[in-house]
């Protein structure tokens, strides 16, 4: 699966794409049929603690899978990120198997 990650408005460190990367690569355990994943990092300009949104679009065939996330970190957004289309991709499969 091809990651790419975009930062506007700030850049990140070598070690949030990593991160990010690393983690979104786990989903293909649930899924194999991923295409690719476009992840967005942004900074809300807010005076709240959890502004940090990490946004991720992930493409698969037949429909398209967009999660969003806000928290005080990024990497703590793309944690939740993560679970919630573990779940979703979870579902996805249990209902192609249904169908078979």
């Amino acid at each position: 699966m091809k990651v790419n990650v975009q930062t506007p408005n700030f850049a990140a460190k070598d070690e949030l794409l990593v991160f990010v990367g690393k983690k979104l690569s786990k989903l293909e355990q649930f899924y194999d049929k991923i295409v690719f994943a476009d992840v967005f990092l942004k900074v809300q300009k807010t005076s709240e603690k959890e502004n940090k949104i990490v946004e991720v679009l992930l493409s698969i065939p037949g429909d398209d899978l967009m999660v969003k996330k806000e928290a005080k970190t990024f990497e703590e957004a793309t944690d939740e990120v993560v679970k919630t289309l573990e779940r979703q991709l979870k579902k996805r499969k249990q209902k192609q198997k249904a169908y078979l």
